[in-house]
């Protein structure tokens, strides 16, 4: 076949047999994966109002906690999962996290408070980073340096149709269910899907000659080894941030329409429209990376981020627009947001993992639960500081972009230095 991912980058021995998959193939099976995750949050939001009403009738802010508790639990599972994978292959190791992802899921279906509701997030958030994290250190297994990045970028570009469509889906699975619970065997049937579709068709990519034992002194020093390397550890700082930027907007966003705009009966339309235009980042990126780099694109993007959203507040603060202008603002915004993670996540990935090919499975684990840990922390406020406008949001993402275009620019280009 002469259609397969190339390999590129710093020679290394040992290297697994490629994929039999066809580029087209691989892409969406990856960013099937991936967007296990996707599907989990969007397909949520449509949801929160009537979990508020449900769960939580006094505290109705409180249900923007479902975003933040899966995100949690997403980071936590990302600690082991990519180390797992050093040792007992990429394949099996997918498939435990669909199971324990499914088990949250069932259990979230039957919750009867909001506190039971947030711990089934957390264990389907677990489960969910197999199928995350290790797609990712598949890609790394077969790609290096900037065709990594586009390739991340062509993954992303798949992801985020999910966003454009969950929402829609899960008010479909509302409408046809008469409850919110009908969305957790739905999530359960993708992620099936999903691990059907990898078992059948991708080889696994890590040969048993590759693999690290499974120790915790080896964990240890290879975690050790990941942070002392000063660009891996500014990366994931800044994935953070830009985590977060996005989080933060997730854990809001339906509030805003609801009760600023007063359009949340069609607030899963208008999602998909900011998704769709959003991901013309990652169409964007796939293009700009191999020509710029990836640390330019990072950083060229931060500052769009950075003026967009201090002219919302700016704009606002003068009373410079209302009503439908006001509306149609926030929604390229909103898609701005979208934007930026498109531009931004994969080349942070790529920089970060670039460095770590010997150790993929576990620099792919400790970059994105830092990187996710993170973001739930800097989200959560935000969500529970909701006051009936977008402000909140937009001021705390500005505060979050300048952050991590300072530190962009504190980031060694060449060797490990101070950080």
């Amino acid at each position: 076949m002469t259609d397969r991912p190339e390999a590129t980058g710093p020679a290394r021995t040992a290297r697994p047999p490629m994929t039999p998959l066809s580029r087209p193939e691989f892409v969406a099976l990856m960013a099937m994966l991936m967007a296990v995750v996707a599907f989990s949050i969007d397909a949520m939001l449509p949801a929160m109002p009537r979990i508020a009403a449900d769960l939580s009738p006094d505290a109705p802010n409180r249900a923007a906690l479902i975003i933040s508790a899966f995100v949690l639990g997403l980071g936590c599972g990302t600690v082991i999962v990519g180390p797992l994978s050093d040792s007992f292959g990429r394949k099996s190791v997918i498939l435990g996290g669909v199971a324990v992802y499914a088990a949250g899921a069932l259990l979230a279906w039957q919750a009867q408070s909001l506190e039971w509701l947030l711990a089934a997030r957390v264990l389907q958030g677990f489960g969910g980073a197999g199928p995350r994290v290790v797609a990712l250190a598949i890609i790394r297994d077969l790609y290096a340096g900037r065709a990594m990045a586009q390739m991340v970028s062509f993954v992303i570009i798949v992801f985020t149709l999910v966003p454009a469509i969950a929402p829609t889906f899960g008010a479909g699975v509302i409408a046809l269910s008469g409850s919110w619970r009908g969305i957790f065997p739905a999530f359960v049937v993708f992620a099936a899907v999903a691990a059907i579709w990898l078992t059948l068709r991708q080889p696994e990519t890590l040969p048993p000659e590759r693999r690290r034992p499974a120790r915790l002194t080896a964990l240890v020093a290879a975690t050790a080894e990941i942070l002392r390397h000063t660009v891996v550890r500014g990366a994931i700082t800044v994935q953070i941030l830009a985590f977060g930027i996005l989080f933060s907007c997730l854990s809001s966003v339906q509030s805003v329409f609801d009760a600023t705009f007063g359009r949340a009966e069609t607030f899963h339309l208008w999602f998909g429209l900011i998704a769709v235009v959003g991901a013309g980042g990652g169409f964007l990126n796939a293009f700009l990376v191999m020509r710029m780099g990836m640390r330019q694109v990072i950083e060229r993007t931060l500052v769009a981020q950075i003026a967009g959203s201090a002219l919302f507040l700016t704009g606002t603060a003068a009373g410079l627009w209302s009503g439908e202008v006001y509306f149609v603002i926030f929604l390229a915004w909103t898609a701005s947001v979208f934007a930026t993670a498109g531009l931004t996540l994969g080349n942070i990935n790529a920089l970060a993992l670039e460095p770590m090919g010997h150790i993929a499975g576990t620099a792919a684990s400790v970059v994105s639960a830092l990187g996710t840990i993170g973001a739930a922390i800097l989200a959560a406020p935000v969500g529970l500081a909701f006051d009936g406008t977008p402000i909140p949001m937009v001021t705390v993402i500005l505060l979050y972009a300048v952050l991590a275009r300072w530190l962009m620019a504190r980031l060694p280009k060449d060797r490990p230095t101070r950080f």
